[in-house]
């Protein structure tokens, strides 16, 4: 397995620095336990009070659903551990527990459900709305193209692969549209939208700004239909997110063009604004950057991070259904941070170049990270070879910066 030697790889071993108490997102009762609730039912409640034994040499902790260690395990460095025993098994429940409750979530401009497990764990579906080999037509505008549900699949492991880990887990997913949508919702608006096409397949549409229509209908073969399922961050109720527009966001004008791509020197003002004026937030933005171009994202607007680590923390890089459009075209000007900065992390630089070389070359290790994923082949074969054409575009321009 290259992914295996990957993850052995001295630059995958660099530790981070000693998570203390404050450096995580949670403080937990370590006697706070979980139970079932009846014998034979798989729904979780919390039983601090109730009077249950836990099996010799077991811990409170040990009682909880795969989704809420997830939750108690982020810090101040890092959304999960490099070496997560808990990944494999909560990407398995993503794809294949029961689904119990299925409800619109709303804001955003395209179709997503929200859906929960016995568990009480949740998980954002986003439907399939094109094929794998379907590539964004040309003369789209980055704002009006569809959110891919395999974009979000091989978004979360390009992430981990460049070791950044801060997608939450994503999982691909078979859904019956009627069981596991239609006859559970208690969403009216959502159950208003169903019918059944002339074909005889089972189509919804929903209420959202952008296609959400009958002509943009989701429909099943007959009521199957793909999605990818991302584990939910914790509510913000109980830990806090805070929203920040990215410098070099997009002028979302058919013809403005935004004060970066008429600026050359557009970096010079942000180096002297918080919070990118000290620290290590101007190159996590641009960690981002290289994630970005590698999987041709344009629609990078905005970033969050956890508000209780203040701006000392990692950025969290949520919504990626807008990458892996099109593997024809290398879209330069998701570079400009990095361009217009000359500035990357040593650490990202030295695996960016490791990941260009044979024994780990990107595509090999996406190919096989996703061929595990229950939707597999999960990106069309352009799509992973076109990565290596865009790390070695990226590498070029890090080249230029050093050679100035």
């Amino acid at each position: 397995s290259k992914l295996a030697a990957l993850f052995e790889h001295p630059l995958y071993n660099i530790p981070i620095p000693e998570v203390t108490e404050k450096d995580k997102l949670f403080v937990v009762n370590p006697m706070e336990k979980f139970s079932l609730r009846s014998s034979g039912s798989d729904e979780w409640v919390s039983s601090s009070k109730a009077e249950t034994l836990l099996p010799t040499g077991k811990t409170a902790y040990d009682t909880y659903p795969t989704w809420l260690k997830f939750h108690v395990g982020i810090n101040r460095y890092e959304l999960y551990p490099r070496r997560d025993p808990l990944m494999p098994t909560l990407l398995h429940e993503l794809a294949t527990q029961r689904i119990i409750s299925s409800v619109q979530k709303s804001g955003g401009t395209q179709l997503k459900l929200i859906m929960t497990f016995p568990n009480y764990g949740q998980a954002l579906f986003k439907p399939m709305k094109q094929t794998r080999d379907q590539e964004t037509p040309a003369d789209f505008f980055y704002f009006s193209d569809f959110e891919r549900h395999n974009a979000e699949i091989a978004a979360f492991h390009l992430d981990r692969i460049l070791d950044f880990r801060r997608i939450p887990p994503v999982s691909g997913r078979l859904v019956n549209i009627t069981k596991e949508i239609r006859d559970i919702t208690t969403d009216k608006k959502l159950a208003k939208t169903f019918f059944i096409s002339p074909a005889g397949n089972i189509c919804f549409y929903g209420e959202c700004s952008y296609y959400c229509s009958t002509e943009h209908a989701l429909c099943g073969k007959p009521d199957q239909l793909e999605g990818s399922m991302a584990a939910l961050l914790p509510d913000k109720t109980l830990a806090k997110r805070r929203s920040w527009r990215s410098p070099w966001r997009r002028s979302y004008h058919k013809s403005k063009k935004a004060e970066w791509e008429l600026n050359p020197n557009y970096c010079v003002q942000v180096r002297e604004t918080p919070p990118y004026d000290r620290g290590h937030r101007l190159l996590d933005l641009i960690d981002m950057t290289v994630l970005d171009f590698l999987m041709g994202n344009m629609d990078r607007h905005h970033y969050e991070t956890f508000e209780k680590f203040g701006n000392d923390t990692f950025l969290l890089h949520l919504d990626n259904g807008r990458g892996f459009g099109t593997h024809s075209r290398d879209e330069l000007s998701i570079l400009a941070p990095l361009q217009q900065c000359c500035s990357i992390k040593k650490s990202t630089y030295l695996r960016l170049q490791l990941l260009a070389t044979q024994p780990y070359r990107l595509s090999d290790l996406l190919r096989e990270a996703l061929a595990t994923d229950t939707l597999a082949p999960v990106l069309a074969e352009p799509h992973l070879r076109a990565l290596d054409r865009r790390l070695g575009k990226v590498l070029a321009a890090v080249g230029r910066c050093l050679a100035r």
